[in-house]
């Protein structure tokens, strides 16, 4: 089976990559300049050259493989409506490629688009009438599902961590925490991320793309709850700054366009995804990770 990969290089999709070419797949990846080529043909892929805009490339690699995993995202919020819509284009395009075939497709999502406050649950629907521009891929893939399309959602936890993650949350925890002189959190610091390491997440991805039933959700969580404070104390430690909680009114100013998700509560479960798919995430938590340095190196 050969299976197209978006966002091959990435953080998560070069895991994902590893995985499924250690579990006896082909791999498809797609590549927008020579380094990821490079990469990929490295890690034992094939190359697919193309980006996320370039919807004709989209649908020629989904064309040529028999399963697609949708890892790929801009990491720009300078523009996060724009690039949300472009995330939601490219999963029209290549649900519509595949439409008739049966291929699996496993499009990227976060726990934090439901349910925020309350534990958040696999069979959850986000509130489409949220104003957060990331809600309509999921509801693309909705549209996608009502069409008999094979597609299916993983929700990803806001800390994706391991060895290798220099972009994610908490690497600009740890920026700001270097830029101000404190490891911040805003109040009590009792609200919560949750957590998967980036190995644990890959064998996820391909134990949903085997099991992938139009509509499904699984949530990529090893750590259903784990609380800003401590995650701000364990950066203080290592970084040797003092910990300070930061008033609501002053949280902007501190984290910039961050502080939304510094003081979002995201708890959620990922026990019906266990059961489901018989994951069972093996990999170091994220504090673990902090304790043991290699954000730090």
């Amino acid at each position: 089976m050969k299976v197209f990969v978006t966002g091959a290089t990435g953080f998560v999709g070069s895991a994902v990559v590893k995985e499924l070419i250690s579990a006896g797949y082909e791999v498809l990846g797609l590549a927008r300049n020579e380094v990821a080529e490079k990469a990929l043909v490295l890690a034992g892929a094939e190359v697919h050259r193309g980006d996320l805009e370039d919807l004709q490339r989209l649908q020629e690699g989904a064309r040529l493989a028999d399963g697609i995993i949708h890892t790929g995202f801009i990491h720009d919020f300078s523009r996060f409506a724009a690039v949300c819509e472009i995330d939601r284009l490219a999963i029209e395009a290549i649900g519509n490629s595949i439409a008739g075939t049966n291929k699996p497709f496993i499009v990227t999502s976060g726990t934090l688009m439901v349910n925020p406050g309350i534990l958040a649950t696999e069979d959850m629907l986000p509130d489409y009438n949220g104003v957060n521009p990331r809600l309509a891929s999921e509801k693309a893939v909705d549209l996608l599902a009502a069409q008999d399309i094979r597609v299916s959602v993983v929700r990803l936890s806001p800390s994706v961590h391991g060895e290798g993650d220099y972009h994610g949350f908490v690497p600009m925890l740890i920026s700001i925490a270097r830029k101000t002189g404190f490891s911040g959190y805003i109040g009590d610091g009792e609200n919560r991320w949750t957590g998967i390491h980036r190995l644990d997440a890959a064998k996820l991805y391909r134990l949903a793309l085997e099991q992938a039933t139009p509509g499904a959700r699984f949530h990529g969580v090893a750590e259903e709850s784990i609380p800003l404070k401590a995650i701000a104390e364990a950066i203080g430690e290592k970084l040797g700054l003092p910990v300070v909680s930061i008033a609501k009114s002053e949280a902007t100013a501190h984290f910039d366009w961050f502080e939304h998700f510094v003081a979002v509560d995201g708890p959620a479960s990922g026990r019906l995804t266990r059961a489901l798919l018989n994951w069972k995430p093996q990999y170091s938590s994220l504090l673990e990770d902090l304790e043991e340095g290699i954000y730090f190196k």
